[in-house]
């Protein structure tokens, strides 16, 4: 039995939390969800994909929590119970020397909500003072393969499930950033209230992210495609079943997909000249599981002019560079603080 953990990547989600384990690659990729009872919130029930599972057919004394929003704690006592699970899942509890890891957090984030990540990361089993925290889209951009600490700048959007943050990165530091609260769930709950709004129905979050990976598009298909959607009538609350079209789709996805854009427009409106130059040789690179709504890059290609590339596995872009930097520790003191031009406005 090994004594000391061995160090660990964590990019812990609003959507999805993975765990990366040195020498072993990402072995926890799984829900940012609880299952919980609706009068003790301590009695958990299920956790990660089993609680996903459960989601939207638990019974009245049981509740579904999301404890991540927009990238941050919003449950602190969820998240501990959270963490902790997914950890001992990854490497054990029968260690001495507990683990150091490597944790995401956005751009975007205030002294108390650092806090809160740490303590909640002690709870869960990290060392003391042995946890260091990375702005994800620099993660992602290591996890792309980008050359992050090399005098030439890269841009990486990296679309989650609660925030889209826009970055470029040079020289070991982000040099320009922008962060918004729209991602993949904002683009599910406006599928939901297109829904509503058009046929007056109620559906559930899993429906409106089974419309979306079914019909979602940036960009208008050129062979409309449509589906049977499931939900509850509004007016005399029985089931009901209604068509929705690729087109309806597009409508519903429109402002999220324009608010992207205006974050990226914003960052590259404010980069330097010439690592301007950079980014427009090299493309945007797109990362994150909101990035893989169809015909995204395409979308931000045509507005802007320039480049776009998906990541190859954008959905562990930011697992993977964390993972990267538990491999290789020696890194972390070449991350920069390279922040003169850094925006912590949101939207």
């Amino acid at each position: 039995m090994a004594i000391v953990a061995p160090d660990i990547g964590i990019d812990l989600g609003t959507a999805n939390t993975q765990v990366y384990v040195k020498k072993k690659g990402i072995v926890i990729n799984e829900p940012s969800l609880l299952v919980v009872d609706r009068g003790g919130r301590h009695a958990v029930r299920a956790i990660g994909e089993e609680a996903r599972v459960m989601l939207g057919r638990t019974a009245a004394d049981v509740v579904a929590v999301r404890p991540m929003a927009d990238g941050m704690i919003r449950d602190f006592d969820m998240t501990q119970y959270m963490l902790q699970y997914f950890v001992r899942k990854a490497i054990g509890v029968s260690r001495l020397v507990k683990p150091r890891a490597i944790m995401t957090i956005p751009c975007r984030v205030s002294p108390i909500e650092r806090r809160a990540v740490r303590k909640a990361a002690m709870y869960a089993g990290i060392r003391e003072n042995q946890l260091h925290l990375v702005e994800k889209p620099f993660a992602a951009a290591i996890g792309s393969g980008l050359p992050v600490f090399e005098p030439v700048g890269s841009m990486v959007v990296d679309i989650g499930g609660g925030t889209t943050e826009a970055a470029v990165i040079s020289l070991g530091g982000i040099v320009v950033s922008r962060s918004i609260r729209i991602g993949g769930i904002k683009m599910d709950e406006a599928i939901v209230a297109y829904i509503k709004r058009e046929f007056n129905m109620l559906i559930g979050d899993r429906t409106a992210e089974d419309v979306k990976t079914a019909l979602g598009s940036a960009l208008p298909l050129k062979e409309e495609r449509r589906v049977l959607v499931r939900g509850r009538d509004m007016i005399t609350n029985l089931p009901q079943t209604a068509e929705i079209s690729s087109t309806q789709v597009y409508e519903a996805l429109k402002s999220p997909c324009q608010a992207i854009l205006a974050a990226i427009q914003h960052v590259l409106e404010r980069t330097p000249p010439e690592l301007a130059g950079d980014v427009m040789k090299s493309g945007i690179h797109l990362t994150g599981g909101g990035s893989q709504l169809f015909a995204l890059d395409q979308y931000i290609a045509s507005e802007l002019d320039m480049p776009v590339l998906l990541a190859r596995d954008p959905m562990s872009c930011a697992a993977l560079g964390a993972g990267h930097l538990a491999d290789n520790i020696e890194l972390l003191h070449r991350i920069g603080k390279s922040s003169f031009l850094r925006e912590e406005d949101e939207e």
